[in-house]
């Protein structure tokens, strides 16, 4: 399976989406401080994530996210709940 993740910082509340095959050794990746564009905004926690069969459709629904500001307002809206602290 694929996975396209929300993840939210701890420290400052900002959200980051990735996509990857492995969650759960990602989710690692990203709290030891190994992801470069996370790595200073430790610790973070999984708020959502999204599984696909083929690689190319996360990719795409990742891409969707970070380019379409509508996407990502209207999936927010669906976790509203899951993002208060």
């Amino acid at each position: 399976m694929y996975y396209v993740y929300i993840i939210k910082s701890k420290k400052d509340k900002m959200l980051y989406t990735g996509s990857t095959n492995d969650l759960k050794k990602r989710l690692e990746l990203h709290n030891e401080g190994k992801v470069f564009s996370t790595k200073n905004r430790i610790p973070l926690e999984l708020i959502y994530y999204e599984a696909y069969k083929v690689e190319k459709d996360a990719r795409m629904r990742e891409k969707n996210l970070k380019l379409r500001a509508n996407a990502f307002r209207q999936l927010k809206l669906r976790i509203k709940l899951s993002l208060q602290d």
